[in-house]
């Protein structure tokens, strides 16, 4: 070999080398980028999943309302039953989900518990009768619905003819809010209307 190929030879041993460790941290940072991104799709997935899983335990919170509901109608709804987290007005000053900076938000740890489902969401619920004043709803101006227990005389959101009202039966309606606190720090609050 000749001198000049012997010495273009050493030349270039040295240049392979930089050129393959540069080559692999190029690979090791795309490497990385890939499973940051990863991470974080499955993070962004399992908080989705906490929240819905929170959504669907809102069910429990509701049926546990209509039943409390269904079992103290009639006159004990009158007025309020903090102790039952049932309340007989709208509370058109209370917060319930904690956004309003002009009510007062509303005290959670007083709600009444359905208690704790399976994937460890803990739901708790209040009961507001959609009037608003405490007493007779056939009496106090209430959201009414018609097919209910009691009469009403006024013409309120009922056809009349002449002077006369016509006489149909009506009933409040109840607002059943539940809060479910479950794992994650995820909480969802849901709302059902009820007759």
């Amino acid at each position: 070999m000749s001198r000049l190929a012997l010495v273009s030879l050493r030349a270039q041993r040295g240049a392979i080398l930089f050129i393959a460790l540069i080559v692999l941290v190029a690979m090791s940072l795309a490497g990385l980028a890939l499973m940051r991104g990863v991470d974080t799709g499955s993070l962004i997935a399992s908080n989705l999943a906490f929240k819905q899983s929170a959504t669907a335990a809102g069910d429990l919170g509701i049926e546990a309302g209509r039943g409390w509901l269904m079992s103290n109608g009639g006159p004990p709804l009158y007025v309020d039953i903090p102790a039952s987290a049932y309340y007989s007005t709208f509370q058109t000053n209370v917060d319930l989900v904690g956004g309003d900076p002009t009510k007062t938000p509303f005290d959670w740890s007083t709600a009444a518990s359905a208690g704790t489902d399976a994937a460890g969401n803990q739901v708790s619920y209040v009961i507001q009768r959609l009037c608003e004043l405490p007493g007779d709803p056939a009496s106090v101006n209430c959201i009414r619905a018609s097919g209910a227990t009691s009469n009403s005389s006024s013409t309120r959101g009922q056809a009349s003819y002449g002077g006369y009202a016509i006489a149909a039966p009506t009933g409040a309606f109840y607002r059943i809010t539940v809060r479910v606190t479950g794992p994650r720090n995820s909480v969802s609050i849901v709302q059902a209307t009820v007759y």
